[in-house]
């Protein structure tokens, strides 16, 4: 940070990728005018191809120490980086569960700590934590506040650290059109198709594909068309709730789902009872797995996720009747068996659930191609509004998009 004249300090910055095509150099220059700013572009050498990339250096200029850290903050997570960087500023966290004084917060960009003059990786990247290094062994990590332990090294500040700003999809064009402004206009059988091309995509990469689901899947009768997705292998684990699997069991014993007959759309009478007589048969069991085994449950979206052995992770709620035994109630414990999941996605398919979409958003990297489909456009620009930039929004009925999209994968 260095003065210039009538009380302006001012810093170099660099910045390279697609500047341009993927819009950040607007954002860049749009940001500091903005937050009041100024600056001055000092050098920029454009890409001569489709495929080549742009550099540019860029002074910033702003009233005060104050002033210019708020601007390079915002320009940090496009992927700026001082012109001259340092190494990583690290401290001791001073006890368990606690990050030292002015430590640094990761976004779900993939992020580089400056270690003795080599750029080194961060492992595990997602929004909301913390970073740890091992500066002896050059390594470092993202870890969770909770997982923090007394004597842990952390990445405090922003000097020496670089984020790698998301750019466009190059190699996937055709999809560019999907993350524009949320809309219920949107052609949906070319929207679906796409999808579609998406999940064969991940499949034949072996990356995994990540389904959160909502309990409106059971209740609109869109469980079938999961379950084809299921069966197909385009779904490797599924991300859901007490309520999702409950409804989906209380619909395989009982034929309904809130007490709604599945085939009527009518109440049934004492209909209320049955998700809390689905849970309690399935504790009699021990497990879903053993309800299964025994052939108390013989159909139904869980049925094909034991049958086909695709892993299931239900994280509980302060409103959970029962719950089922297969649901983890202790949040920390089942964020810790969600993240392995989000780090390893090639793609997540999120619906109807805002919670369980939120808190999915939050561990997955930038790169993971993210569907978000749910009739009301709210849930959907919601995970854009908190960092989930990588989300496409499908403003649609489930049942609909997962009927079609069973059918376009031909499952």
């Amino acid at each position: 940070m260095t003065s210039h004249g009538s009380n302006l300090v001012y810093e170099d910055i660099e910045a390279e990728g697609h500047l341009i095509d993927s819009n950040i150099l607007a954002r860049m220059m749009s940001g500091i005018v903005e937050l009041d700013g100024d600056f001055e572009v000092l050098s920029f050498e454009i890409g001569r191809g489709n495929e080549s990339t742009s550099k540019m250096v860029m002074r910033v200029r702003g009233r005060n120490g104050e002033h210019l850290t708020e601007m390079l903050k915002m320009l940090h997570g496009l992927g700026v980086v001082p012109a001259h960087p340092g190494n990583v500023a690290l401290e001791p966290a001073p006890a368990d569960g606690v990050f030292p004084e002015g430590f640094y917060v990761t976004t779900n960009l993939e992020t580089l700590v400056r270690i003795d003059g080599v750029w080194c990786p961060v492992w595990g990247t997602e929004m909301d934590l913390g970073i740890c290094v091992d500066a002896e062994a050059k390594r470092a990590w993202g870890v969770p506040l909770s997982q923090v332990k007394k004597g842990d090294m952390i990445a405090v500040g922003q000097v020496g650290i670089r984020v790698t700003s998301q750019e466009r999809l190059r190699e996937r064009e055709e999809f560019e059109f999907m993350n524009s402004t949320v809309s219920s206009e949107k052609p949906k059988a070319q929207i679906i198709r796409q999808a579609a091309t998406i999940l064969r995509e991940t499949k034949e990469r072996g990356k995994a594909a990540i389904a959160v689901v909502g309990p409106a899947v059971i209740h609109t009768g869109a469980a079938e068309h999961l379950e084809r997705l299921v069966r197909g292998g385009y779904i490797s684990v599924l991300f859901g709730g007490n309520a999702v699997a409950t409804h989906d069991i209380e619909s395989a014993l009982y034929g309904t789902s809130l007490g709604i007959d599945m085939k009527t759309g009518l109440p049934v009478p004492a209909g209320h009872e049955h998700h809390l007589r689905a849970i309690n048969q399935i504790h009699a069991c021990g497990s879903i797995r053993e309800a299964v085994d025994e052939g108390v449950l013989t159909s139904g979206l869980m049925h094909a996720l034991v049958e086909t052995d695709t892993p299931f992770v239900l994280a509980g709620s302060i409103r959970d009747d029962g719950p089922l035994p297969d649901v983890i109630t202790d949040t920390m414990a089942a964020q810790e068996a969600m993240r392995p999941w989000c780090q390893e996605a090639g793609a997540c398919l999120m619906m109807s659930t805002m919670l369980h979409s939120i808190a999915t958003g939050n561990m997955l990297p930038a790169a993971v191609t993210t569907i978000c489909v749910d009739i009301n456009p709210a849930v959907v620009t919601k995970l854009s509004d908190r960092g989930s930039f990588q989300t496409i929004g499908i403003i649609t009925d489930v049942g609909l998009f997962l009927r079609l999209l069973a059918d376009e994968l031909e499952c």
